[in-house]
C-alpha cells in the first residue's frame, strides 16, 4: 500500500478555494494541461453543509509506463472521483476508481482546507492507494506482482503531481474570475 501525501498553498481564501473544487471543478479544464476531461455525473446536497459529487476524469494519455502498455488501453485512463464535502468542517472525504482497474486499486482519503495567513488557503490531502495485480485483467499471475506494483507506481505518479496542478489551475481561475 502507498500512501498519498500532498501539502501545499492556494493563493486564495478558503471558502472561494473550497467552493470552486466543490462547485467549479469541471470549468478548470483550460487550467489544468495534464486533464482531458473532467464531466460531473451526480451531485446531491445532502444537508445545509453536504453535497456528494460524483466526477469522471480523463488524464493526459501520453505517459503510460512501458511494462504496462501491454495490459493497460490508453482510452481506458480515467478515474471517477465520489466526494462528500463538508463545509462545517472544510473538509471532503474521496475515494476514488481508476478506469477499468477498479477492482485492481483501492484509493481513497481526504483533503482538508486549512486557513493561512494572508488570504491563503493550506490544502492538506492524506490517502492510501492500493494495487492487487492479480485483479488485473489479462495479467499473468506470474508477473501479477510486478506488473501490480508498476501499475502502483504509475497511479501515484498520475495522482500526486495533478493534484497540485488542479491547486494552480484554482488559482488561475480564480485571478481571470475577479
Amino acid at each position: 500500500m502507498a500512501r498519498l501525501h500532498v501539502e501545499d498553498n492556494v493563493d486564495f481564501p478558503r471558502e472561494e478555494v473550497f467552493e470552486t473544487y466543490r462547485d467549479h471543478v469541471a470549468k478548470l479544464l483550460d487550467y489544468l494541461p495534464t486533464i482531458e476531461d473532467i464531466e460531473v455525473r451526480s451531485r446531491e446536497q445532502v444537508d445545509e453543509s453536504t453535497v456528494e459529487l460524483v466526477n469522471v476524469w480523463t488524464a493526459d494519455q501520453a505517459d503510460i509506463p512501458t511494462m504496462a502498455r501491454k495490459f493497460i488501453d490508453p482510452e481506458m485512463l480515467q478515474w471517477t472521483d465520489y466526494a462528500t464535502w463538508h463545509q462545517d468542517e472544510w473538509l471532503c472525504e474521496w475515494r476514488m476508481e481508476v478506469g477499468f482497474l477498479n477492482d485492481a486499486i483501492d484509493c481513497s482519503g481526504e483533503t482538508r482546507y486549512y486557513e493561512a495567513d494572508e488570504g491563503r488557503t493550506r490544502v492538506v490531502i492524506n490517502g492510501q492507494l492500493e494495487v492487487d495485480g492479480t485483479e488485473i485483467p489479462g495479467v499473468p499471475r506470474l508477473v501479477a506482482g510486478k506488473v501490480g506494483e508498476t501499475v502502483e507506481n504509475f497511479v501515484v505518479k498520475l495522482i500526486e503531481p495533478n493534484l497540485t496542478d488542479v491547486n494552480r489551475g484554482i488559482e488561475a481561475y480564480l485571478r481571470d474570475e475577479i
